[in-house]
């Protein structure tokens, strides 16, 4: 058994003890193996870990030439009259990870993979699901559902089932499984967009059609000019594959992730709180490490006796010193035209 759950002062500190673990992680495994396989998240929880570990590459304490990534999401259902248009899209999660990453490293990683959502026309998506309820089933107990796609199945629906969900499951299962994946949490306990209430055994990679409230809030926060523009659906890697992962590095920060945090420690393995499926994991010898700060990390704090009685350590970093992420250099590489 192997969790440990490190609770750090801010954002900051945050960042810098997850980068910590990620790096040392890679400089490990690089030593024994040809290539890491990295798994990503993206939002603004792992935007600080991102430029740590992009000063190391940088620096070659590790190589990135090394490194193939695989993102744990994407959107279906961008402004866009194509794919491409869609995959540059400034809230894609391919955009996402150009800026808060990839554009940072002085040398690519050998190959990046993010869910391939963008090749699906939304419009053409919603047509083929309201011609063909035969083909499909929606999963969930909560707002958000799961779509599984029924096989044989014609069209988009073919395309999404085959090429995109199965496709990106055996992509990763071809190149050995994911070595690390870094990911964040969602309000309600989410992991990427296996939303509350999606069964654990829908399917390793999802098609999700999204609640109205992430749709709303979306909007609330910007990132959509309206209702209308924002995708209604997603493409997302489900909780049991991203726990397939030999080691999961989950970051959360704020007082709106300290309830999630906790019930997926001290709580029963429940769909409801997605994230808690990470108790089966460490059960079956997987590695998992908690990186929160000191809001999202209250209530384990307050009831350290029980974390501590499950076989779990708990890490108080809260008066370590650290370098502040805003302290960080980055310069544009000569060579290259990216930012290092």
């Amino acid at each position: 058994m192997s969790f440990t759950i490190h609770v750090t002062r801010d954002f900051d500190q945050m960042s810098t003890v997850a980068a910590d673990v990620v790096e040392a992680d890679i400089r490990e495994k690089q030593q024994v193996k040809d290539e890491f396989v990295l798994g990503l998240a993206t939002g603004n929880t792992p935007t600080g870990l991102y430029k740590h570990l992009a000063k190391a590459f940088n620096a070659g304490r590790i190589d990135a030439g090394r490194v193939r990534s695989f993102n744990l999401d994407e959107y279906v259902g961008l402004p866009g009259e194509n794919a491409q248009q869609r995959a540059l899209h400034p809230e894609s999660y391919g955009y996402f990870m150009v800026s808060e990453l990839f554009a940072l490293l002085r040398q690519p990683f050998r190959e990046t993979n993010v869910p391939w959502g963008t090749l699906v026309d939304q419009r053409e998506l919603v047509e083929a699901l309201d011609r063909h309820p035969e083909c499909y089933r929606l999963l969930g107990t909560d707002k958000g559902k799961a779509v599984v796609v029924s096989d044989p199945v014609a069209g988009v629906l073919r395309l999404v089932k085959e090429e995109i969900l199965d496709a990106y499951e055996k992509k990763i299962a071809a190149f050995g499984g994911i070595d690390l994946h870094v990911v964040g949490v969602g309000g309600r306990g989410h992991v990427a967009f296996h939303e509350s209430g999606i069964p654990f055994d829908a399917s390793p990679v999802l098609l999700v059609q999204l609640d109205d409230n992430t749709v709303a809030n979306a909007v609330a926060d910007g990132h959509f000019a309206s209702v209308a523009e924002s995708p209604r659906y997603a493409i997302s890697m489900g909780a049991e594959l991203v726990y397939q992962a030999r080691t999961v590095v989950l970051m959360a920060n704020g007082p709106r992730k300290t309830g999630p945090v906790c019930e997926s420690v001290l709580g029963e393995v429940t769909c409801d709180v997605p994230i808690s499926y990470g108790q089966r994991f460490v059960e079956s010898g997987g590695r998992l490490v908690y990186v929160v700060d000191e809001a999202a990390g209250a209530e384990l704090l307050a009831r350290r006796a029980e974390v501590e009685a499950r076989g779990y350590e708990l890490v108080d970093q809260r008066d370590q010193p650290y370098q502040r992420v805003a302290e960080l250099s980055f310069t544009r590489c000569p060579d290259s035209g990216r930012m290092g």
